[in-house]
């Protein structure tokens, strides 16, 4: 049975849009207004202290955005008509938007071409830059707050968490501590620090890093670490990331990621003018990320248990996918070229002074030993193909400029990978040696000691 409701006040409920933690969104049509609206609505619950806590919480985010957003009128931000606060449930009469939020266009398998995303953002550039002169900063700008629909139309939505700057902090009723989403969150924001338009803009730079390469400028295991890298850790540049952006796009993310206040972009509008300079330069309106059709294949590799989707594309961006046929050397003993592959289809064989060692097959490494050996940078074995033989082959300057994270990966799997090695032919070696000598076991729990004559 469904939980729709018929009618909510004067609304008449056709849909649910969306249900989120503390709201769920309907598309509702009421006589007072010519168009279907979208009406958000929290029904509040006692059924405890901190439910109770939590209710009057969300009860001054609503209040929030009723009476800030209701001023402000700009074609990229969501309307707010009226707000109606009962004692058991509240609701927003917002305006209806047919478009999907962001959060879509941030992952790898549906970034949008370089040209749209740079006009989406500058979209929002102008909005945040109009709602700061009416005295809002918003504080929670993210993906899931920007929507868009295929015409590239920008909305900014949920000023809930919006703050008026034209009152002190202590008295002003929208001010509420800990607000934002930790990733986009500024560094002055983690710390609590007095907040202006800067924060929203620095938000919005993390937006625009996510929208072009898929991943977040700063990534880490825990919130801890992620806040430290915030706070100190300068993000990677995203022409190492896209090679083929122009160079201005790292000065326009970097000032937007600026650390201090100063250097950062002091408003919407001079964001917007240096995004504008970048659409000049492209040359073309499709530049789009390296082919990742292959993605799929990688994914299903053992190699890659351990890596996140984002880290696989990464692996694709810096790798080169190559196909060889029977007999061909692909690497020599003694090379000091340092490159490895995986074999993603066919079979190659290791050889030590034209001896064969072993023979691998699909989803197994080569060349690591050289990659790995921080003195002589030099191959131990010879790599010739057995058969046809796609691989993947990564080339340790492509891979150093990588971010930090998927050098990690690489060399973790590649360690891992060359001890299990090491202990098969170990133990393939030990079934031609002579006996061992035959020692007497340590006790357990004895210390060594040196003993005086």
């Amino acid at each position: 049975m469904s939980d729709l409701p018929a009618q909510i006040g004067n609304f008449r409920i056709i849909k649910e849009l969306g249900k989120g933690a503390t709201a769920t969104v309907y598309l509702a049509e009421s006589p007072d207004y010519p168009e279907p609206v979208a009406l958000k609505y929290i029904r509040f619950e006692d059924k405890s202290k901190d439910e109770a806590k939590w209710n009057r919480r969300l009860l001054k985010l609503l209040k929030a955005e009723r009476a800030v957003a209701s001023r402000l009128n700009h074609p990229h931000i969501i309307r707010i008509f009226e707000g109606v606060v009962a004692h058991k449930e509240a609701y927003v009469v917002m305006e209806y938007f047919a478009g999907e939020s962001l959060e879509r266009f941030c992952t790898f398998a549906h970034l949008l071409p370089v040209h749209r995303t740079i006009g989406i953002v500058f979209k929002c550039c102008m909005a945040l830059d109009y709602a700061y002169r009416q005295g809002v900063v918003h504080r929670d700008i993210k993906p899931a707050n920007i929507l868009v629909d295929e015409k590239d139309n920008v909305k900014i939505t949920d000023f809930g968490l919006a703050m008026n700057i034209n009152k002190k902090v202590d008295t002003d009723s929208t001010f509420i501590m800990g607000v934002g989403s930790p990733a986009y969150m500024s560094p002055e924001q983690i710390k609590s620090y007095p907040l202006n338009q800067k924060t929203d803009l620095y938000s919005l730079g993390v937006v625009l890093f996510h929208m072009l390469t898929g991943r977040l400028p700063f990534r880490a295991k825990n919130p801890a670490q992620l806040i430290y890298k915030i706070i100190n850790a300068d993000p990677p540049a995203v022409t190492q990331l896209l090679p083929d952006l122009p160079e201005l796009m790292d000065r326009v993310i970097r000032k937007s990621l600026e650390k201090d206040l100063y250097s950062r972009y002091k408003n919407g509008a001079e964001f917007a003018k240096d995004l504008s300079a970048v659409r000049y330069q492209l040359v073309d309106d499709k530049l789009l990320p390296p082919d990742t059709s292959r993605f799929s294949t990688l994914r299903k590799l053992s190699f890659f248990t351990e890596f996140d989707d984002i880290d696989v594309w990464e692996a694709l961006r810096i790798s080169t996918w190559r196909t060889v046929k029977p007999n061909t050397t692909v690497i020599r003993e003694g090379d000091q070229d340092q490159r490895f592959g995986l074999v993603i289809e066919g079979k190659v064989e290791l050889s030590v002074a034209n001896k064969r060692i072993i023979e691998l097959g699909e989803d197994e490494v080569f060349g690591e030993t050289a990659f790995l050996d921080e003195l002589g940078h030099k191959h131990v074995f010879t790599v010739v193909s057995l058969t046809d033989a796609t691989f993947l082959e990564i080339n340790p300057a492509a891979l150093a400029l990588s971010t930090d994270e998927s050098q990690d990966l690489f060399r973790r799997r590649l360690t891992t990978t060359m001890v299990k090695r090491l202990s098969l032919l170990s133990a393939d070696v030990a079934k031609h040696a002579p006996s061992a000598a035959k020692g007497q076991a340590l006790a357990a729990g004895v210390d060594l000691q040196l003993m005086d004559d």
